[in-house]
Parts: C-alpha cells; structure tokens; sequence
C-alpha cells in the first residue's frame, strides 16, 4: 500500500511541477528529473508486482555446487559465492553460512547459506540453474582460456507462517565433525548433524553453531524448506503440466555466461547483458533479476 502512495505522489508531484513549468515558474530541467523520479518509482512498483507468490516473501536458502573442472571450478564458486553475499550486503540482507566443503588447492566445493530478508526468495528464485564462466585461468601456467560450470539451488527458508508437518519416524539423524573455518573446537566435538527425510530422500546438512542441538533445529527448519519447495513444484504440476515442465527444464539448465576477457555477462532467458563483468561479480545483480522477474511475469500472463 505504501508503495502505491508513494507512486501515487510521485505522479502528482509531476503534474504540479508541469503545470508551474507552463506558467513560467519552473525549469524544463526540474520536469525532466522529477519525471525520471517518477518512472523509477513506477517500474520498482511494477518490479514489485512481479513477487506476489507466498513464499516470494521469504528468506532465502542459496547453494552453490562445483562442477567439473577441479580448482578452476572450486574457484568459480568461491567467486559466485562473494557475488550473493555482497549483493546481500548491499541489500542489508543477514547473511549466514550454514554448510561449506573447501578445494583442496583453492576455492569452495559447496557452500549452503541462508540470506534473511524480505522478498529474499522472490528475488534470488530466478537465479536456479547453471552458471558459465569462460576466462584466462590463473591456475594455467599456458594461460589457457578456461571454461567453469557451478549450479545454483535456491530454497525458500520457511519460517512460522508456514506449517510443515513432517513426522519424526520419517527421518534419519547422523552427527559427523564440522569442516572448513570455525577453530579447534569445532573439529573436537561432533556438532555438524545431516537428517534425510527417508520418504523423499531429501537431506539437508548444518555445521554453522557450535551447538549440536542448534545445527540440528536449522537443519530441521532447511528439511521443511526444500519439503515445502517440492510441494510448491506439485502444485504447478498439478495446475499446469506444460508450464511445469519448462520450469524443470530450466531449473538445471545453463542460465547464465560470465565471459570475462570479453567482457560480457548475459542471461540466456531474458538476452539481458551487460559489460560492466567488475560490477556483477561485485554484487551489482538487480538488473538481471529484474529482467527475469519481469519476463517471467509476462509469460505466466
């Protein structure tokens, strides 16, 4: 409703300011800004519009998987990783690592985090699938042009407004040493816990607390979330056979390239593209999940 205030203001605003503009007490330059004030108001508005699911309004579950290509690729998702936590950052989004498995030489094999903020999930959702990056390795001693693939989930993080009922006999519990940064005590004692739902086979891992009975409850609560993803998944089957299984297709597709030494980035749903390679690595996302959000928003219409 606030937004639509402001919008409505914004409009307003203009009209006034045209009108003193026609009398001769206003610059054309004061127009043409408070006209551009009132466009981006208007497309947030509409950009808005576009996150009108339940879950949209979410927190965020973001995993982040290498693929092949050893350290090239461990590296690749080290660098989407900084990429997420600084647009989070930017977005004063609360940002937790809840599971992480280091290379061996360099860079990050998997890593889970959870963004906290609102609309966390409408935002990030589309950003599921495959991300390319094609570079001059720094790990070539030839300086051979590299391509590295890294696959990106994102979950909703359910949270009290939404029930999962799940039933205790269903779940298997294994403790295991923590891994990665957190100190001597972290490897001393087995406070990292993984439970699987034998039902549908899904897992879910947490070694972020010291404390084991606290890994246990995130990692009940990231059980729930990817529970309530695939209920969300049958329902759109459900409603819409065709529509769903285009989003199965692109959900483990090839989304997106980062082509560094030419310097483009460009998603492969929308054709959106930028050469500013620095600033997206940087956290500077907002125009590609707007592009994607928007164009999602006209086909489902």
């Amino acid at each position: 409703m606030q937004q639509y205030e402001t919008a409505e203001r914004a409009i307003e605003d203009l009209d006034v300011l045209y009108e003193f503009y026609k009398e001769g007490e206003g610059t054309e330059e004061e127009v043409d800004r408070r006209h551009e004030e009132a466009l981006k108001v208007l497309d947030e508005l509409e950009f808005k519009s576009t996150l009108n699911k339940q879950e949209d309004e979410l927190g965020a579950i973001l995993e982040i998987n290498s693929g092949a290509g050893g350290t090239e690729a461990n590296d690749w998702t080290e660098m989407l990783m900084r990429m997420y936590v600084m647009w989070a950052e930017r977005k004063g989004f609360k940002i937790s690592e809840l599971n992480r498995s280091d290379g061996d030489v360099a860079g990050v094999k998997s890593v889970s985090l959870e963004i906290e903020g609102d609309f966390a999930y409408g935002l990030l959702k589309g950003e599921n699938g495959v991300h390319r990056l094609v570079r001059v390795s720094p790990f070539n001693a030839q300086g051979k042009r590299m391509t590295s693939f890294s696959s990106v989930f994102v979950h909703p993080m359910v949270d009290d407004r939404i029930e999962v009922e799940v039933n205790p006999a269903d779940l298997e519990w294994d403790t295991f040493r923590a891994s990665g940064a957190g100190g001597q005590h972290v490897n001393k004692t087995e406070s990292a816990v993984r439970v699987r739902h034998l039902p549908t086979g899904l897992v879910a891992e947490c070694q972020q607390e010291r404390s084991q009975h606290m890994n246990r409850e995130k990692a009940m609560q990231m059980l729930k979330s990817r529970l309530y993803e695939e209920e969300i998944k049958k329902q759109l089957a459900e409603k819409d056979k065709v529509e769903a299984s285009k989003m199965k297709n692109e959900w483990g597709s090839q989304i997106r390239s980062y082509v560094l030494d030419d310097r483009r980035v460009k998603d492969h749903r929308t054709g959106h593209q930028t050469s500013q390679t620095d600033a997206v690595l940087d956290g500077d996302l907002d125009d590609f999940l707007q592009a994607y959000l928007m164009n999602a928003s006209v086909e489902e219409g």
